[in-house]
């Protein structure tokens, strides 16, 4: 197993303790994947749907936000983009023990990307905040407005170009 993977099972294998014993006072989103497929085009709901499917996942109960940033900031979701964009959204304000491990355990792990990490960190200060926003009734808004409001297009690009090095 290779130190990707390592980051990638940890994810697998925290994710529902993380749920159950830090996110005990969150409800649910009432909402599926494939009710997300039947969004408006363009929403931000629909952009989700596709997310997820395109990735084979499901909503995760509780912590349905950071599949939103995926989409909002599009993110990938390979183990070095996980953690980078756990970095940007440290510097965006967003704190929790579970964002704290994943950015100390994928330094650790995947020292080669510190680049890539300190540059969505510098470029998450300069976003407008995102990290405390209830996404759910954003559902039907027009991701791009939703872009919009967080970054200009000049840090939409500059996250491009950070994301293709």
């Amino acid at each position: 197993m290779n130190r990707k993977e390592i980051v990638e099972r940890l994810f697998e294998v925290t994710q529902g303790f993380y749920v159950k014993h830090f996110k005990n006072h969150k409800t649910p989103w009432p909402v599926t994947r494939k009710e997300l497929l039947t969004f408006p085009e363009g929403s931000l709901g629909l952009a989700l749907g596709e997310f997820l499917t395109t990735n084979g996942f499901e909503l995760i109960a509780k912590v349905e936000r950071h599949d939103v940033y995926h989409v909002l900031l599009d993110f990938g979701t390979q183990a070095q983009d996980e953690v980078a964009l756990q970095y940007l959204c440290f510097a965006n304000g967003k704190r929790s023990k579970y964002l704290f491990g994943v950015i100390c355990i994928g330094t650790l792990l995947l020292p080669e990307y510190l680049s890539y990490f300190r540059s969505c960190y510098r470029l998450g200060k300069n976003l407008n905040s995102f990290h405390q926003l209830d996404y759910l009734p954003l559902l039907q808004t027009e991701l791009s407005e939703l872009r919009k409001a967080i970054c200009t297009p000049a840090q939409i690009t500059e996250l491009r170009m950070i994301q293709q090095q």
